[in-house]
């Protein structure tokens, strides 16, 4: 009888076997495990470059966020200087349009004083109850008489050169005509239009009559070139204080003359009102003599340079050719400077 070997199913070779086999199975997860690793590596990498490129073109969104808030803060600025130069220059048009409406009644005004004015000389032309024998006639047109003379000179702006900021050459031109015309006076004086004597004989100046001679002529020469005291543009002051602190009542040799220069008469007052006080301070007598004789000279510095000042300059020649024509003097109105 054949005796059999008996097998063994799990032999030494079967272990290895089925060792080598799990073996295997770990490598190839060891291997897939490692594989899936780089992939996830990889994929990380690649979500970071994206997360950095997305971060980057966030930044350059953030940057053109802010030009373009800077841009419309620019531009809502820019409207705003328009609309600012827009309302200024619709203010400006309005005050250019009411400065025109106030030219074209000024223009009116002037035409109806001109029509009163040319009205008023037709009626004051009459023919003359005698004739007057030829006489030498003054430079300035002006009568002669007095033997106390005094000038009320405005010295305002319009009656200044602006070259040079002296009165007009001709204004000291004028007045030296008339010192010419004077060879020898008892007394002399100059007044602005405030009021104010202006030879300088102590703070406010000379405040009585300056005897007359070469020396005080050559200062109210020297005087009148550098005087830089403004006034106002009206004369009345001037002449009433040459009245009231130079005629002296109780002199009866005294024969005053008032010459007047100026070119506006600038105020509230009236002519009439002015007209009356002046009839207060200088009467007339029984005979309708006055004891003081008013000139005056006017410049046509409110027509040559201003339109807008003009009616102020008629005012002046109307209120200047009463009061001279009452007081027994001659208003003369100069055509250029």
């Amino acid at each position: 009888m054949i005796r059999r070997r008996q097998t063994n199913v799990f032999s030494l070779a079967f272990l290895d076997c089925i060792c080598c086999g799990f073996g295997a199975i770990i490598l190839i997860f060891v291997l897939s495990v490692d594989s899936r690793e780089q992939e996830k590596l990889k994929a990380l990498a690649d979500l970071r470059n994206i997360m950095a490129a997305q971060l980057l073109q966030i930044a350059k969104l953030s940057s053109s966020k802010e030009d373009l808030e800077r841009s419309n803060a620019r531009v809502a600025t820019l409207v705003t200087d328009a609309r600012i130069k827009n309302d200024s220059i619709h203010a400006m048009l309005d005050d250019l349009d009411r400065q025109l409406q106030l030219e074209k009644k000024g223009q009116e005004a002037m035409l109806v004083d001109i029509d009163d004015l040319k009205k008023e000389i037709a009626a004051r032309q009459k023919k003359p109850d005698m004739v007057l024998p030829d006489v030498k006639p003054l430079p300035v047109g002006l009568p002669v008489g007095s033997n106390y003379i005094a000038f009320v000179i405005d010295t305002s702006g319009s009656m200044r050169d602006p070259n040079t900021d002296g009165l007009w050459p001709i204004a000291i031109r004028k007045i030296e005509e008339v010192l010419d015309v004077y060879p020898t006076v008892d007394g002399v004086q100059v007044i602005d239009a405030d009021g104010r004597f202006i030879l300088n004989s102590g703070r406010n100046g000379a405040m009585g009559w300056m005897p007359d001679s070469r020396d005080t002529r050559d200062a109210i020469r020297r005087t009148l070139r550098r005087y830089n005291q403004d006034t106002v543009s009206n004369p009345v002051p001037g002449i009433y204080r040459a009245i009231r602190s130079l005629y002296d009542p109780g002199n009866p040799e005294m024969k005053m003359g008032i010459y007047v220069f100026g070119d506006e008469f600038n105020t509230s007052d009236s002519a009439d009102a002015v007209i009356k006080t002046l009839d207060q301070l200088n009467p007339a007598d029984a005979e309708g003599h006055r004891k003081i004789v008013i000139n005056a000279v006017g410049f046509p510095t409110t027509i040559r340079y201003t339109f807008s000042m003009f009616n102020t300059g008629l005012r002046f020649a109307n209120l200047m050719r009463e009061v001279c024509y009452r007081h027994g003097g001659a208003f003369i109105a100069l055509q250029d400077l």
